[in-house]
């Protein structure tokens, strides 16, 4: 699986992201870390990724960013790349927001203004013209069944003509095919996009659930939540760009 969409951000219980992206960013260390998923094997994410500059981003992140409009929420900022290129180069109103204390520190050290440490389906009583959810975006939601639900709750995060920028990946390419086209699929979750992902840094591991949501699915659940879906963007990986932006009455 291509490191680009990997799902990194909720790994927080021992919030070992952060702690990388903190010592990373502080020059405690440069170690890069160990990400496996349920059905790949272990492979290298290097660190230095978590910190690449706007020209280093790949085009479905740079079409998000030009597309951000307002006042911004960076959902899952990670190491506040995307926020740190909204901040100082287009001038925005953008804050970082993460349930990682670490990545929030190591935003707070690269020079962005505002962040926020907390989860998202956590905050109340502010709105924002666009919700940002890049590197995999659709990973927050953890499970198929709670997407719309989820979509839900960040509408009330949103101002009403205000979008959701948000990426994702289809991963169907990764099972097998038979001779007719099908994919062999396990059918111990509900949805093929379901995994269990596993982060490694310094000798000690975490895992989380994470999901991987094909545009079909994401434009037929948030059509249920109340948003229409439009697709923006498809990239090199099998992923693409989504905008989502409610429904007028």
């Amino acid at each position: 699986m291509h490191y680009k969409s990997m799902g990194l951000r909720s790994l927080v219980m021992k919030d070992l992201f952060g702690k990388a992206l903190y010592n990373y960013v502080t020059g405690v260390s440069k170690e890069d870390l160990l990400t496996e998923t349920s059905i790949s094997e272990q492979d290298v994410l290097p660190i230095s990724y978590l910190f690449r500059t706007y020209d280093q981003m790949p085009q479905i992140e740079k079409k998000a960013l030009a597309l951000s409009k307002g006042s911004v929420l960076d959902i899952g900022a990670g190491s506040g790349s995307h926020s740190l290129y909204l901040q100082e180069v287009r001038k925005m109103d953008v804050i970082a927001l993460d349930s990682s204390k670490g990545s929030i520190q190591c935003c707070q050290e690269r020079g962005i203004l505002k962040t926020i440490h907390k989860d998202v389906f956590e905050l109340h009583s502010i709105t924002f013209d666009t919700l940002l959810m890049l590197m995999n975006g659709s990973g927050i939601f953890g499970k198929y069944q709670e997407v719309t639900n989820k979509l839900e709750q960040l509408k009330g995060l949103l101002n009403p003509s205000g979008q959701i920028l948000i990426d994702s990946s289809d991963i169907i390419y990764m099972f097998d095919q038979d001779e007719d086209g099908g994919h062999w699929v396990s059918t111990e979750n509900e949805y093929y996009g379901e995994l269990t992902y596993t982060l490694t840094y310094q000798g000690k591991s975490q895992t989380t659930s994470w999901l991987y949501l094909d545009f079909n699915s994401l434009s037929r659940l948030s059509e249920a939540a109340g948003f229409q879906c439009e697709l923006i963007l498809e990239g090199d990986h099998f992923d693409y760009l989504a905008k989502l932006t409610l429904k007028q009455v």
